[in-house]
């Protein structure tokens, strides 16, 4: 049998934050990304929209052999997840529930801040996940880290002058002691040395990407088995499709991933 193929699907570059961790995780699958560049942000877009074009994306990497998906997408998971779920013919994954769950084994005072986008806060569904698990949570919206990534700001004296800020305002006010911070957006991740310097010291940093490859992991482990007659090819194949334009894909996408992307598909989902 195959090597277990893994859909992983984002409304653009982040998601390639948990590939990343996946291909540093779990080498004895193979990935197929699907960025939907075109039609990004999803955070300004209805609940009924994300969940169209989630559903689309996630038949169009079903059709390319994927046999679980990761929705890699803070919005598309607080927004769509169950939609998602539903309409889908293989196990999927969120990064909402993972690090919601890492964040409750990292805690020692059960206070937790959670940074993301303004859709993903305003979902407030790391917050119900976190109360679900009895755990006291304050979100905060940080809309001015995700550009600043993308244009490669991730150790500029701006980016850490607007994270602290942020950051600031979110541990004040009866969370000046929370102890665990979840990076509840996939750009985030790039800024964790930064986000390192200007939290207090007492507090653990929860990557739901980092998070999100392990629930993978241990999910998949079954599928592998299954493929356990093939060759033991020790690096994943690698399938990269997207919206809008490839070269961006490409430039942009390097700085998520880590390493240079080749060979990006342009593809063109109908409304």
């Amino acid at each position: 049998m195959r090597r277990p193929a893994v859909g992983v699907f984002d409304s653009g570059f982040g998601g390639l934050t948990v590939l990343k961790a996946l291909l540093q995780l779990v080498t004895d699958a193979d990935y197929v990304y699907f960025g939907d560049t075109a039609r990004l942000p999803y955070g300004s877009k209805s609940v009924e929209t994300v969940a169209r074009y989630a559903v689309q994306a996630a038949h169009y990497l079903e059709s390319h052999g994927a046999q679980m998906l990761v929705i890699a997408c803070n919005t598309a998971t607080a927004l769509a997840l169950d939609r998602i779920t539903s309409a889908a013919r293989v196990p999927v994954v969120g990064v909402v529930e993972p690090g919601a769950s890492a964040a409750g084994l990292a805690t020692r005072n059960r206070k937790i801040v959670v940074v993301g986008t303004e859709a993903t806060v305003s979902s407030h569904a790391y917050r119900k996940a976190l109360e679900a698990r009895g755990l006291q949570a304050r979100e905060k919206a940080c809309p001015l880290l995700v550009p600043l990534v993308e244009e490669g700001w991730v150790d500029h004296p701006v980016t850490e002058q607007v994270a602290r800020i942020y950051l600031g305002e979110a541990f004040s006010d009866g969370f000046h002691d929370a102890d665990t911070i979840v990076l509840g957006c996939t750009h985030y991740p790039l800024l964790k040395p930064l986000l390192a310097r200007v939290t207090p010291g007492h507090v653990k940093i929860v990557d739901s990407a980092e998070s999100t490859a392990r629930e993978v992991a241990n999910r998949i482990q079954q599928l592998v088995a299954e493929a356990e007659g093939e060759e033991r090819r020790r690096v994943p194949r690698l399938k990269f499709f997207a919206t809008d334009s490839t070269e961006k894909f490409q430039r942009l996408g390097q700085r998520f991933l880590g390493h240079p992307i080749e060979g990006v598909e342009h593809v063109d989902l109908k409304e």
